[in-house]
């Protein structure tokens, strides 16, 4: 039986997706029988991807980066998706016997109504509005204690979802899980009266009236930073957010006056497996034994550039190749 609603609104403090992801972890590792947490929270320029997706297939990380994006790999399973400050995320944290997924929607359903938006809840993963989706929900079981969240798109940058979002498929074959694109609205567009501060006050309390019980809100302030440190380091790391990445084939190849490269390379674990060259330059050995030099490396291209720059070149001939190869590199990822 559920007895305490807790709530927390995180978006007013960070929009860091490394730290909302360890506070998310925490209040699920930390919530009582027969309580429910619902938090809300923001992530700014980022792309998070489902637990096991490949990033570099997901999305152009390269363009993201530059950008100053970030890329997010969170537990869940599930499909990329894009965050701004115009879109706000929800999680329900619960233990096994007290979580509902069909009532944690209905606190979304509810929670939209009051600016006379319609919503349905569409197979086990979206909420929609005639048909046009403005939530997407994921959801992860550690033992007994779960959590189901979401996206909700409030006044989204669609731009940037389509920028980033939006890979050439026919660049990568892939043998993990891709993203399948769907139809998305705002809820800014359906209200223009629906904002982060107004939808946030609406879901507090649609959470009371959906639970019949009062809610009791806590702050950020709560958390012990020391209890979050560890895990904000291990969601921001390499090795979580590329090194997950399954097996995929991606070729990179370039042409100048002296000739082309054509590299294939096999990635796994964000790790290169194996890479073969194909080239018509005439620095035959030098070009033959690029590839020694990448296996093993970390598929990021300013490591791959600095792994060539370290060779050594016996003529101008191998440097020319050797600057251009490096610059190709580069653009991996």
């Amino acid at each position: 039986m559920i007895r305490k609603l807790t709530f927390l609104k995180n978006w007013q403090d960070t929009q860091n997706p490394f730290r909302n992801f360890a506070v998310e972890e925490y209040l699920m590792n930390h919530v009582e029988k027969g309580e429910v947490i619902l938090f809300l929270w923001q992530n700014r320029h980022t792309v998070v991807i489902g637990r096991n997706q490949n990033g570099w297939h997901e999305c152009n990380v390269k363009k993201l980066e530059e950008d100053g994006g970030i890329l997010a790999r969170r537990l869940s399973g599930g499909g990329a998706v894009y965050h701004d400050t115009g879109n706000m995320n929800f999680s329900f944290l619960a233990q096994k016997g007290d979580y509902d997924v069909a009532k944690q929607l209905s606190v979304i359903v509810e929670g939209v109504r009051p600016f006379g938006i319609q919503a349905e809840k569409s197979g086990r993963n979206d909420i929609k509005n005639e048909g046009r989706k403005f939530s997407g929900n994921a959801f992860y079981r550690h033992g007994s204690l779960c959590y189901h969240h979401g996206t909700l798109l409030i006044a989204e940058d669609m731009k940037n979802m389509v920028k980033y979002l939006n890979v050439d498929g026919s660049k990568m074959n892939y043998k993990g899980v891709k993203s399948v694109p769907s139809k998305v609205v705002n809820l800014s567009d359906l209200n223009p009266s629906v904002t982060v501060e107004s939808l946030t006050a609406s879901l507090k309390e649609s959470f009371g009236k959906v639970y019949g019980l009062p809610v009791h809100e806590i702050h950020s302030r709560d958390i012990p930073e020391e209890a979050l440190t560890d895990r904000i380091r291990f969601f921001s790391s390499w090795e979580w957010r590329f090194g997950g990445a399954h097996e995929f084939d991606v070729p990179l190849e370039g042409r100048w006056d002296w000739g082309f490269l054509k590299f294939s390379f096999s990635v796994d674990h964000g790790l290169i497996e194996d890479v073969s060259v194909d080239s018509d330059g005439l620095e035959a050995d030098f070009i033959a034994a690029i590839p020694g030099v990448l296996k093993g490396k970390r598929y990021e291209g300013k490591e791959l550039a600095r792994a060539v720059l370290s060779m050594e070149t016996g003529s101008m001939e191998e440097k020319e190749v050797q600057k251009d190869a490096a610059s190709l590199l580069e653009t991996a990822g």
